[in-house]
């Protein structure tokens, strides 16, 4: 949930309006989580569906970002998608769908996480300027040293290449959305939302906060080296920027390394953990439950879907258990635990 850039925001006095809006739809479904702990379900209810729509409508807000400054179709879709789909969760609310409480409850969790680290200075600047030194010595290992000067957003983040030695002249600097908080976040707030034991969620959040870390150094990575060094300055690319995508001839390979391959293979980056976490800690398969119910207006079962045996507590199912009893004199079965987000970058 980034905030808006100072040229595309709407602002409340010297809040921006982005701002606003995430934290009172946060504070909103942290509120309903409370109600619902109290075993108040109905105001809970009623509290959630108007932070939805007001969720929603902070997404709505983050459209002029995505299209005019970023050009990310995906990012552009999805926000424009965003608010639709948080107005049908509210009035599934409404009509009474009380599971959709879990998800409001992650979504809390969601927010919690996120906020503080994107509206705290100190730990936002911490947050950015490390990952910029992290992204700097990842770069070092490919035979690149640029160094690191301030960037336009005021932070140590720029990777200072020469632009009269590099292919383009242009470089990136680390934003927020560059972390890998996002998708941390995300993670976080569906893990702290289930009922499950406190080893398991750690091991969880242990293994998606570590498999994010790595993917999104890498990613960072791959962006900074392509832009500068225009490693996708094709004619065929250059002419899709420029006229379907408005954007400057130079500008190209940053385009095609992050809005298009880094973004894809984020979703698959992102499915490719949700199941890792899956293994561990099942219990999160209800909320996501919930979104695919949004997304289709049907119900699924994704623990038969994904052909999981294990309990909600981690051990083996009942018809798994009884199978092994079958062909053993004596079993046991306890806990299992198993071994095993950009948003955006930008650029000047």
């Amino acid at each position: 949930m980034p905030a808006l850039p100072a040229t595309t925001a709407v602002s409340i006095g010297s809040i921006p309006l982005g701002d606003v809006l995430a934290w009172t739809a946060i504070a909103a479904f942290v509120v309903a989580m409370v109600l619902e702990w109290l075993d108040a379900p109905d105001p809970a209810r009623y509290l959630a569906a108007a932070a939805w729509v007001v969720f929603g409508v902070f997404w709505l807000t983050m459209v002029p970002h995505y299209y005019l400054e970023v050009k990310s179709p995906i990012q552009t879709l999805l926000t424009l998608a965003a608010l639709p789909l948080c107005v049908y969760a509210g009035y599934l609310l409404l009509q009474g769908r009380e599971s959709l409480l879990l998800l409001s409850k992650a979504i809390a969790f969601m927010g919690l996480i996120y906020l503080p680290a994107e509206t705290i200075p100190f730990v936002k600047t911490w947050l950015i300027e490390t990952t910029a030194r992290q992204t700097h010595f990842g770069m070092e290992l490919m035979g690149h040293s640029p160094g690191i000067e301030e960037g336009s957003n005021g932070y140590q983040s720029r990777f200072a290449f020469d632009p009269d030695v590099t292919v383009t002249g242009r470089t990136t600097y680390i934003i927020m959305s560059c972390t890998g908080i996002g998708s941390m976040a995300i993670f976080g707030g569906l893990i702290a939302s289930v009922t499950a034991s406190l080893k398991r969620k750690v091991t969880a959040f242990a293994i998606a906060v570590g498999v994010i870390w790595f993917l999104n150094l890498v990613r960072n990575v791959f962006i900074g080296i392509a832009s500068p060094w225009g490693w996708f300055q094709q004619d065929i690319l250059v002419h899709i920027a420029t006229e379907f995508m408005g954007a400057p001839a130079d500008r190209t390979s940053y385009i095609v390394a992050h809005n298009f391959i880094a973004q894809s293979l984020s979703i698959v980056a992102l499915l490719g953990i949700t199941y890792l976490v899956v293994r561990i800690l099942p219990e999160v398969l209800d909320p996501l439950e919930e979104v695919l119910f949004i997304l289709t207006g049907t119900e699924y079962d994704l623990s038969d879907a994904l052909g999981e045996e294990m309990r909600a507590d981690g051990g083996t199912s009942t018809s798994a258990a009884s199978a092994s009893e079958s062909t053993a004199e004596s079993g046991t079965s306890g806990e299992s635990d198993p071994a095993s987000t950009s948003e955006t970058d930008s650029e000047r």
